[in-house]
């Protein structure tokens, strides 16, 4: 409800589309949709996770590899927050704009297989989008454990719904790093 609307009006529970201005609205839109990373309509996952890979060479000019861990792990519960804080804000439970969750979770892979070659850095985006976009097995498992079927924007549990967002791209990029790590032992 906005501050406009007159007292004892209904809330206005419709999905919000990311636009530039809801972006700028609020600091946990800005990271939640990956610094406008995912505002494009199309892709907008894959774009994130481009974002990512380009966000994380650039850390790795300029920060020791530890240093980015510390990056990465302070990046989890900053990313629950503002997946949950924007979630909410669209009323959706897992809108596809939320890219954070696509950006930690590729972090995690470059940061374990860096230093690595174009050919692997590649291999490792592939294989990760593989396992986001296609929810098979452990991700599929992972994507529906914090869905909430029948839930409404009123009754929606959003600090779960929040973790959900970012726990399905964790799962994606374990099994992204499985598959690595089972190609370089082959």
């Amino acid at each position: 409800m906005s501050a406009a609307s007159p007292p004892g009006a209904t809330p206005d529970f419709s999905p919000r589309r990311a636009t530039v201005r809801f972006m700028f609205a609020h600091p946990a839109h800005l990271i939640a949709l990956g610094f406008g990373s995912g505002l494009p309509r199309r892709a907008p996952c894959t774009i994130g996770t481009l974002w990512a890979w380009a966000a994380y060479l650039v850390m790795h000019l300029w920060l020791p590899h530890a240093t980015i861990g510390w990056v990465i792990l302070a990046s989890l519960p900053i990313g629950w927050w503002a997946c949950t804080v924007t979630a909410r804000h669209m009323n959706v439970a897992d809108p596809g704009n939320v890219v954070w969750d696509e950006v930690v979770g590729f972090w995690i892979v470059l940061w374990l297989v860096m230093p690595a070659g174009l050919l692997m850095q590649l291999f490792a985006f592939a294989l990760f989008r593989f396992f986001d976009a296609v929810k098979r097995g452990p991700v599929g498992w992972a994507d529906q454990l914090f869905k909430q079927k029948g839930a409404t924007p009123e009754t929606m549990r959003w600090r779960a719904a929040g973790f959900g967002i970012l726990f399905d791209d964790l799962v994606a990029a374990f099994c992204t790093l499985l598959v690595i790590a089972v190609f370089r032992a082959w």
